[in-house]
């Protein structure tokens, strides 16, 4: 029986942990991120922790979620700085683990983020794009009302072919 998962904010001190899981992410599952397991590997713990660090804005964050002291899923939100883009934040980073997966720990992520989302003044808008054809995570998103409002072509090259992305909106 798997123990019972806490979603909590990552900080600082849980960079280790969480560059573990998305360096993780980016080699079990290449196609659904655009950034490789090679460049991420290659970055200093710097920024890793830069990443988590909760200045200067704290409506830009990073939730994990854990299963007793292991990280088994992340997803991120990250605001738009520019001044007329400030209504928009992006959901990025979205991954658990597979062996703590059909356990609602995706459905638990997103909806810890959304519900901090919510909260954050003057954010209207919230964006996210996934791989064309991942099923899974489209409905996900979906159920919490998100809506595709396009697709991108060879938005990445992956071992010798081209992948579309899907994007995604959900207006608050």
């Amino acid at each position: 029986m798997r123990a019972p998962a806490r979603i909590e904010r990552l900080g600082p001190a849980d960079a280790p942990a969480y560059r573990e899981l998305m360096l993780r992410a980016y080699a079990e599952s290449p196609e659904a991120f655009t950034a490789t397991v090679e460049e991420r590997a290659a970055l200093p713990m710097d920024w890793w922790l830069q990443r988590l660090d909760d200045r200067p804005h704290a409506d830009e964050f990073s939730l994990g979620a854990w299963q007793g002291e292991r990280l088994v899923g992340a997803v991120t939100l990250e605001r738009q700085t520019r001044p007329k883009h400030r209504h928009k934040a992006l959901l990025l980073g979205m991954y658990v683990a597979p062996e703590a997966r059909r356990a609602g720990l995706g459905r638990q992520l997103v909806d810890a983020l959304m519900h901090r989302a919510r909260a954050s003044d003057g954010l209207k808008l919230v964006t996210l794009t996934l791989t064309e054809g991942n099923a899974p995570a489209e409905a996900l998103y979906s159920a919490f009302g998100f809506a595709r409002f396009g697709v991108e072509p060879l938005a990445i090259h992956q071992e010798g072919r081209y992948l579309s992305k899907v994007h995604m909106a959900l207006v608050l």
